[in-house]
């Protein structure tokens, strides 16, 4: 997948494109269908595939000192776009000249002048230009008199063989779910177990000293879910054997986001303590994936009864990651389906 940073100046190449807008914040099943609508716009028309997103995130822009929220960070967004067949994606800054662009500004400056669209597919509440005064009657309208066609997906709901059958796919709702640790809820609809991507720092060493040495992850700006113990898989790349390229390895693990309140309240974390395994992964880009929760964060009395806990903490996440559902894969159906659209 072609990574654009920028829309002026771009390759021919790039240039041309059915292009599905959006933030697509966690790339959920709803934007899997507008990028599946685009996808079979570009295979009819013979043209790449090309997905627009902004960063940051528009609302981290105008609300910088606001809550955490992302579902995605932009490397977790932009691995779950090439899933889908994305050829090119272009990710352009959101700075203050972005957010100033009145509606039709944007459509000329950035559609047509500067990558050249062919035709744009939106969902149905897409909204653009300064102060969100563009919507898809301005984009169609504009995407008439300059000669591209506009694509609106209507609400994408849940079918009538699913729990919540009729619920719109959204981002709001699986940020619910991650906070109150409802990890397989929010997997339906997202269409992939929630993760978090990120590069493996040293902590205090405190859980090798208790016999449960983990590795340390910043949550960064994703939202924060409910705090306590989970199942987890943990994949990362390792050394192949005698060296040369590096094996992407997956390892089932016991997760924690809290603040150790048995030693002293500190910022929320996440350690993941890897079963079986004490690789060296000090440095290494990790993704976390959240299976499922297995108890709140709790305050003990000393290190020996957490000790204790741990251990059966430990022994509740083997048992989980055994079950079918729990594969790391369980909910990848839609991510292949999409990226095979005549791909």
């Amino acid at each position: 997948m072609q990574v654009i940073r920028h829309y002026s100046n771009v390759p021919v190449d790039a240039r041309g494109a059915v292009v599905a807008i959006g933030n697509f914040d966690g790339v959920h099943r709803g934007h899997q269908a507008v990028v599946a609508r685009a996808a079979a716009l570009a295979d009819e028309m013979g043209v790449p595939l090309g997905v627009i997103i902004f960063e940051p995130h528009p609302r981290e822009y105008f609300n910088a000192k606001g809550p955490n929220f992302r579902l995605t960070s932009f490397h977790s967004k932009a691995r779950l776009l090439e899933r889908l067949g994305v050829d090119i994606l272009y990710v352009l800054s959101f700075d203050s000249a972005m957010a100033n662009k009145t509606a039709p500004d944007f459509v000329l400056d950035v559609l047509v002048r500067g990558l050249g669209v062919l035709h744009a597919v939106v969902g149905y509440d897409f909204t653009f230009g300064r102060g969100r005064s563009g919507n898809v009657g301005v984009l169609s309208w504009i995407g008439l008199m300059e000669g591209f066609g506009v694509t609106v997906v209507e609400p994408v709901v849940r079918p009538r063989d699913e729990e919540g059958a009729g619920e719109i796919f959204s981002s709001s709702r699986i940020r619910e779910h991650i906070e109150a640790g409802e990890m397989r809820k929010a997997a339906r609809l997202l269409g992939h177990w929630w993760s978090v991507e990120g590069h493996v720092r040293r902590g205090e060493g405190r859980g090798r000293e208790l016999g449960f040495p983990t590795v340390n992850l910043d949550l960064g700006r994703s939202v924060t879910p409910a705090l306590g113990i989970y199942a987890v898989w943990a994949e990362a790349q390792v050394a192949a054997p005698g060296g040369g390229e590096r094996l992407q390895r997956v390892y089932p693990g016991a997760g924690y986001v809290g603040t150790k309140p048995t030693f002293a309240n500190a910022p929320v974390q996440l350690e993941v303590h890897l079963l079986d395994a004490d690789d060296e992964l000090y440095g290494r880009l990790m993704r976390v994936s959240f299976i499922d929760f297995i108890r709140p964060d709790a305050a003990f009395a000393d290190a020996a009864q957490l000790k204790t806990k741990m251990a059966e903490d430990c022994a509740e996440a083997r048992k989980i990651l055994k079950e079918p559902w729990a594969r790391l894969d369980a909910f990848d159906e839609g991510l292949d389906a999409v990226g095979g659209v005549g791909r």
